[in-house]
């Protein structure tokens, strides 16, 4: 992770540093020394605050995309949606507002484009992540009609005018994940040949620990548990201890395998790590 990304969510949203570190899954210590160290740099080098200039701006898009889907990423772990948010606390109507500023300012460059497709497929679904009662339903499970019809159309159009420009990125490739997933029946997540092809492209060019979990868990459906175990255990464990989505696949993948003390191991650690009731209620209930 670059330093710049976090610098731009705690200046320009005004998050702090454990916040940031959660988004991206590095200790708080360790991205409050990052943090620190970066300013006393730009002090010590007397770098103004000002815009960048245009030919300034290519150099820096990809962490002002970056901030932004973290941005997003936080916003979406908050239940209520967008309504829920207050000022600096809405932050995934906060980060759309800016996926699409930055995707009118730059129409030249498809990346923009496949970061607001991405959050538009994420932030239409909202409605469908929770019951009546409040309770956690996963993607395979959700009611097709209670996602918001013209935000899905907004976002396939945004995901095929990037496309046409013929130039894929890391977002593009998110992009096309979701369109495959919203794409599929109720019951599905989508074609697991196809999401396998596609998270394999992505981990190849853009790795990150969350792209790697998923894979894992798409090419379990797609090839196997077994393999699927066997891409999440070659993570290294000291990335993975406290990374919930980890352990939440894992409980998924032993259960596929018919590893009844392996998935009850793996839940007991997927509650622990979750600070969201509802979730953890659905995690218990998967035997």
């Amino acid at each position: 992770m670059g330093v710049r990304a976090a610098l731009i969510l705690q200046t320009v949203l005004g998050l702090d540093a454990a916040r940031i570190a959660r988004a991206f899954v590095v200790p708080p210590a360790t991205l409050g020394q990052r943090l620190s160290r970066a300013k006393a740099k730009i002090r010590g080098a007397g770098v103004p605050f000002r815009v960048p200039g245009k030919g300034e701006i290519e150099g820096r898009l990809d962490d002002v995309l970056l901030a932004i889907y973290a941005a997003y990423g936080l916003g979406w772990e908050v239940p209520g949606g967008l309504a829920a948010g207050r000022g600096r606390e809405d932050l995934a109507g906060e980060a759309l507002f800016l996926a699409r500023l930055v995707a009118e300012l730059m129409p030249e460059e498809p990346e923009p484009l496949g970061l607001l497709a991405l959050v538009l497929y994420c932030e239409a679904r909202r409605g469908a992540r929770r019951d009546a009662t409040g309770g956690y339903v996963p993607l395979a499970a959700q009611d097709r009609a209670l996602w918001d019809g013209a935000m899905v159309a907004e976002a396939e159009a945004s995901l095929e005018a990037a496309a046409r420009m013929a130039r894929p990125g890391r977002f593009q490739t998110e992009a096309a994940i979701q369109s495959v997933q919203v794409q599929a029946a109720r019951g599905s997540t989508g074609d697991p040949a196809v999401l396998s092809a596609l998270y394999d492209f992505l981990v190849s060019r853009w790795p990150s620990l969350a792209a790697e979990v998923a894979r894992a868990v798409v090419h379990g459906a797609a090839r196997g548990p077994e393999r699927g175990l066997q891409i999440l255990d070659a993570i290294p464990a000291s990335r993975i201890a406290a990374y919930q989505p980890w352990w939440a696949a894992r409980l998924e993948l032993c259960l596929r395998a018919g590893d009844t003390p392996g998935a009850e191991a793996a839940r007991v650690q997927a509650i622990a790590l979750t600070d969201d009731a509802a979730v953890s209620a659905w995690l218990a209930r998967r035997f």
